[in-house]
């Protein structure tokens, strides 16, 4: 069996397992059946287009009048604030909470979801939750998720463990994961490396976009983003660390300056530890950001999901002023030594 063939009998024979234990669960999670407004067709999806060369022949993106931008030469336009599944969605712990979330957010407008392979906590893993999601609403997903492999067999089997887990037999965006050392580029572009697979599920339209994410140095990011034909970044702002590159002023403009969609991560991080600073301030900053399209937020409540989305109702541009006085706020957060995810071991 083709591989082609095999990823939509894997998808469907996986779907149709587990419709009947699922369908109930996720209903009850869904705000849209609680009300009574079935989930938006595709012609009624404000967001529409078509997808050649994919299982799913169009997509019905419905951002419930939140602003939405093009993520750079990609040409899809996407919410400005994207669904983070990673450590504090996979902290939820209770199944039917973290599934009303998940419904909860396409009922917001948030349809760009991130997540990863190696996403989990204990028995949770986040790509198995989506799965539940996306089997009954892929058409309304604009879905990212990311390999830590550097070769290419190894890529594609956790392309296929993904797609399993997802319940779908395509991707919107396949991402190298973690990007942290010039030593690290070298392998991304390595014969046999993760970037052939990744450009032969591009070319096979398995995925529509490839990308690349990294927070632990500008100066990899930078590289990757200056040597390869990447369609995205994902960056954290960990532009204080001067001697591994400046993320903000570095990184980012290279991508940007090469058409990237550029997505930020992290932004709300430093109001652990930093004293009145808000998540809405640190967003806004980020948004502000030039050569910036969007950012994921780790998303581990409805409260989060409501709030994020009359953040970006009402969402103006920090002035230069405002955003100066941001980042001199946040600098002793940076230039500390107890970054979490500048430590050895930190996977997110």
């Amino acid at each position: 069996m083709k591989r082609r063939e095999f990823l939509k009998s894997a998808a469907a024979t996986a779907g149709a397992a587990a419709a009947i234990a699922v369908s109930s669960r996720a209903a009850a999670a869904s705000p849209s059946c609680l009300s009574g407004r079935s989930a938006p067709s595709a012609s009624s999806g404000v967001l529409s287009a078509s997808l050649p060369g994919t299982a799913s022949a169009q997509t019905a993106y419905d951002p419930k009048g939140l602003p939405t931008v093009v993520l750079g030469k990609t040409g899809a336009r996407v919410p400005r604030i994207g669904i983070g599944c990673g450590s504090r969605f996979c902290a939820v712990q209770d199944l039917d909470k973290a599934l009303s979330i998940l419904s909860s957010a396409l009922d917001h407008g948030f349809y760009y979801w991130d997540t990863a392979v190696s996403y989990r906590n204990k028995d949770i893993i986040s790509e198995e939750r989506l799965g539940l999601i996306l089997q009954g609403r892929r058409k309304e997903v604009f879905l990212a998720t990311k390999t830590d492999d550097r070769t290419y067999d190894g890529a594609m089997r956790q392309f296929e463990t993904s797609l399993k887990r997802l319940r779908t037999d395509h991707l919107d965006i396949y991402q190298v994961h973690l990007v942290q050392s010039p030593a690290d580029v070298e392998a991304i572009g390595a014969a046999s490396g993760v970037l052939e697979a990744l450009r032969k599920l591009r070319d096979e339209k398995a995925v529509r976009f490839i990308g690349f994410t990294g927070h632990l140095s500008g100066e990899a990011m930078a590289e990757t983003a200056r040597r390869f034909d990447f369609d995205t970044m994902l960056i954290s702002l960990n532009h204080y660390q001067e001697v591994k590159g400046d993320m903000e002023k570095g990184a980012i403009p290279i991508a940007a300056a090469k058409g990237m969609g550029v997505m930020l991560i992290k932004l709300i991080r430093p109001r652990e530890t930093v004293k009145d600073i808000s998540a809405e301030t640190l967003i806004r900053y980020g948004l502000s950001l030039e050569g910036a399209h969007a950012s994921v937020i780790g998303t581990d409540s409805l409260d989060v999901v409501v709030k994020n989305a009359a953040l970006l109702k009402d969402f103006k541009p920090l002035a230069p002023a405002d955003m100066a006085r941001v980042r001199s706020g946040l600098e002793p957060f940076f230039a500390g030594p107890d970054i979490p995810w500048m430590q050895p071991g930190y996977r997110d």
